[in-house]
């Protein structure tokens, strides 16, 4: 029995050894929509029609390929864009920048956007295409342009045949005239392609929403959102769309579960030594900074500064003892990727501060891999109160004020339970003070969500909440987002 599982893998193996590269011929078309035009007139008059509707493709350019290649790309007729590219191996993709342009002068409005579901199940499955950071009911006024992506990738989880590795793929944008923006007509409900379901964007209520500030972004907001999906065999919630078509997931309940989670420092004592990070001066307390930074790291407004060549220990389990305990399958669904490590800072004495800055400080720098944390930012985007506004104000609020939302409240058995407490992603830095060995961390008392910060060493334990990404091949094969009936990914 051993022999034979054993002459079954290695078949297996040989199939992803010997197969050629895929094959993909995409065109992608801007379909015709001008309306019709009409126009009084008087009755001994004449009338001159000058508007000018000219729709088009000026620019596709390489964005990001892994073991792919384009082997051609040209724009016919202005409105016809054809990529071939070759995929080398399973995993492999290709992004594509592409401009579409109104040269013209009339407003139009994207009506539709046709042929990715259809090209999507149709033979080989195992090359899909996705378009990002557009969408039906998007505006395309008189003299604008708009950037958007054209994915194109190998999904190494699904089976492909040898004597089938060719496929050509069909997708029409349709534009209509509109009026400054607004569609003429009716066009499709506002809905997002996640993992092949669309799901609807709401403005109010708990629900998927476009993230405001980070365009191209979809984020679930409110106290319940149906957002839970089946991961590892655990339940995990779905925080966002990225840009790049990744899913950012956050396992529901802290490791190892809410209600006995296991707590730990972020940084343990003298985990990293003052000799290779003068960023932060007291290894006894720890520092705030997740992982190990090229230069230096500073603080958003450059008051405090210095270097960190060590990772945070809650870094190195989370990525070294945590990540190896995934199944086979969660590992093989995991894109390594780029989180956002740098400070947020809290505005003791301008208190001018915004979500803006938060992210703006987070961005400042990143760290690439497998498994993170939550950041600031996420929290306070997650909350529908319009009260909550940046970290600043979070942390000065009362508790009706407060930034709560699903990634901050939890179903506990107990009041004892209530003061559940987990890490974030970012360090927390003040205008008054470095904190450099502090680190902004959720907590939840009394059913009542906020986050304030806390010092990283071993002395104050929080729980730890991980945090991946899911590849953008993602495929969502059943469930609705509840509780009882979660998302079930293939």
């Amino acid at each position: 029995m051993e022999k034979v599982e054993r002459k079954r893998m290695n078949s297996e193996h040989k199939k992803y050894l010997f197969v050629g590269s895929l094959c993909i011929a995409i065109f992608l078309m801007l379909g015709i929509g001008y309306a019709i035009l009409s126009q009084q007139l008087d009755i001994n008059g004449t009338a001159q029609i000058t508007s000018n509707w000219k729709i088009l493709f000026t620019s596709a350019e390489e964005k990001e390929m892994t073991n792919a290649t384009t082997t051609r790309k040209e724009i016919s007729d202005l409105t016809t864009l054809t990529l071939d590219v070759q995929l080398e191996q399973p995993g492999a993709s290709a992004t594509y920048d592409v401009v579409v342009e109104n040269q013209g002068n009339l407003d139009a409005v994207l009506s539709s956007i046709n042929g990715v579901n259809e090209n999507n199940n149709k033979d080989p499955k195992s090359i899909k295409v996705s378009v990002e950071n557009i969408k039906v009911g998007d505006p395309l006024l008189a003299g604008d342009k708009k950037t958007f992506q054209v994915k194109v990738y190998w999904d190494e989880s699904v089976d492909f045949s040898e004597t089938n590795m060719q496929k050509e793929i069909e997708i029409t944008l349709t534009y209509e005239q509109s009026d400054d923006g607004v569609p003429v007509g009716p066009i499709p409900s506002d809905d997002v392609d996640m993992g092949g379901q669309n799901v609807e964007v709401v403005t109010s209520v708990d629900g998927l929403y476009e993230d405001q500030y980070e365009t191209g972004r979809y984020i679930y907001r409110g106290s319940n959102p149906n957002n839970y999906i089946q991961f590892n065999n655990e339940l995990w919630r779905i925080v966002a769309k990225e840009t790049d078509g990744t899913y950012k997931i956050i396992r529901d309940e802290l490791l190892p579960q809410n209600e006995g989670y296991t707590e730990m420092a972020y940084d343990a004592e003298y985990h990293r030594s003052t000799e290779n990070n003068t960023y932060c001066t007291d290894p006894y307390n720890g520092c705030g900074v997740y992982a190990a930074v090229s230069g230096t790291f500073q603080t958003p407004n450059g008051n405090y500064s210095g270097t960190v060549t060590e990772d945070s220990s809650i870094k190195e389990y989370l990525n070294n003892t945590y990540y190896p305990t995934l199944n086979g399958i969660a590992k093989t669904q995991v894109q390594s990727h780029a989180f956002n490590i740098g400070s947020v800072q809290f505005l003791d004495v301008s208190e001018n501060d915004s979500i803006e800055k938060n992210i703006s400080g987070e961005k400042m720098y990143k760290w690439t891999g497998n498994v993170g944390l939550i950041n600031v930012s996420d929290l306070l985007k997650a909350s529908t109160n319009t009260a909550c506004k940046s970290a600043t104000d979070e942390f000065n609020a009362v508790p009706e004020e407060t930034c709560g939302s699903y990634l901050t409240y939890f179903d506990v058995l107990n009041e004892q339970l209530s003061g559940i407490q987990y890490w974030t992603m970012n360090a927390f830095s003040a205008e008054s003070d470095s904190y450099s060995n502090n680190v902004w961390y959720v907590r939840y008392r009394q059913n009542v969500g906020n986050f304030g910060h806390g010092i990283s060493d071993y002395d104050y334990f929080r729980g730890a909440r991980p945090v991946v990404f899911l590849k953008l091949s993602t495929q969502i094969t059943g469930g609705d987002g509840t509780k009882s009936n979660p998302f079930v990914i293939g």
